[in-house]
């Protein structure tokens, strides 16, 4: 009789433990709901918490590649106008030709380490930045009922601020950056011109000087 209650004892021990084995809830009634170590995971090491190397993989995910393009808020297209080109019979803008549109700081920065700057230019030559899709001519649409600031430089003195006018430009630096269109360097005997072009023009006098045949227009303000 010992020993038959000692098997049954046993085999009563034995059946509770493949219980407990097939159903771990029972076995830890307690579980570490946040899976840290130390709490009865056997796949975390001490101090490792669950889902640390899936946040993880989804930090390096999210951070951007040191190669990665910056984009700018607008597409630019630079414009030229070759004074060779340019001849009394023609209209005016006719000449002008669309160089590249760049969407980039990257793109930029290729382009104008690239290019002639204002102080190098031949005389007569007109050149233009202006939002992609927007013709730097009076005639366009977006620019009929517009008018410009302009800066005027001696000679071979304005690629500073021809370059400074660029980046904020497309940087969007300026208030009310909607308003413009673009902006032109013209280089001339006796100076260059740093010009800001909007949509818009409360001044329409001047306006409607600066569309004939691009002459300067009545300044209303004088810096």
């Amino acid at each position: 009789m010992v020993v038959e209650e000692t098997v049954k004892s046993a085999a009563a021990a034995a059946a509770a433990t493949a219980d407990d084995q097939n159903n771990p809830a029972a076995a830890n009634p307690n579980p570490n709901p946040k899976g840290v170590a130390g709490s009865g995971d056997p796949e975390l090491e001490e101090g490792e918490i669950a889902g640390e190397e899936d946040l993880a993989e989804q930090s390096a995910k999210e951070e951007p590649k040191a190669d990665q393009p910056h984009p700018l808020e607008h597409s630019w297209t630079f414009w030229f106008d070759n004074p060779a080109a340019k001849s009394k019979q023609m209209a005016w803008g006719a000449s002008m030709r669309p160089i590249y549109t760049f969407s980039t700081v990257e793109e930029f920065w290729s382009l104008y380490n690239n290019i002639h700057h204002p102080g190098k230019l031949a005389v007569g030559a007109d050149f233009y930045c202006f939002k992609n899709k927007i013709e730097p001519k009076w005639e366009d649409p977006v620019c009929a009922n517009g008018g410009k600031w302009t800066v005027n430089f001696n000679r071979g003195k304005s690629d500073t601020c021809w370059l400074y006018t660029l980046l904020a430009m497309i940087g969007e630096q300026f208030d009310h950056g909607d308003e413009i269109c673009g902006a032109v360097v013209n280089v001339r005997n006796r100076q260059e011109k740093v010009s800001i072009w909007t949509k818009n023009a409360a001044n329409e006098v001047a306006q409607e000087d600066a569309k004939k045949l691009d002459k300067a227009a009545k300044n209303r303000y004088n810096a």
